[in-house]
């Protein structure tokens, strides 16, 4: 898991720096649009409103689930600006790697004042 760190950890300092300019209290979207502006500046590959297939019987269900990014297709995004994080946006998160196959996620409020609080790395 040796690159996975890596790239989580230079997730997060493209997170911090997103969080730096713009500050908490703006809606995820502008958080999220912000931070895929950062990885491609950094060549970091990345899908944004990634589907999340619900698989029923060997039959594919569309229930319109989307992580918020999926980074090199080895970590999962889902960022938040709430006031705190609770404990159905883990179960959300832990939800989501399951049915994606992916190990680690990352949940990430912007809307705090220091960003390092509203980093949770949440491994499968």
């Amino acid at each position: 898991m040796v690159g996975i760190d890596r790239l989580s950890n230079k997730i997060i300092g493209l997170a911090i720096e997103t969080h730096r300019q713009l500050g908490p209290g703006l809606l995820e979207s502008a958080y999220q649009q912000s931070l895929a502006y950062e990885l491609s500046k950094n060549a970091i590959p990345f899908e944004l409103e990634k589907k999340i297939p619900v698989m029923y019987k060997s039959v594919n269900i569309d229930c319109a689930y989307r992580a918020d990014m999926v980074v090199d297709n080895k970590i999962l995004l889902e960022l938040k600006s709430v006031d705190r994080l609770l404990p159905v946006h883990e179960a959300q998160v832990l939800t989501y790697l399951k049915l994606s196959g992916l190990r680690l996620g990352m949940l990430i409020n912007f809307n705090v004042t220091l960003l390092k609080r509203g980093i949770r790395r949440i491994i499968l």
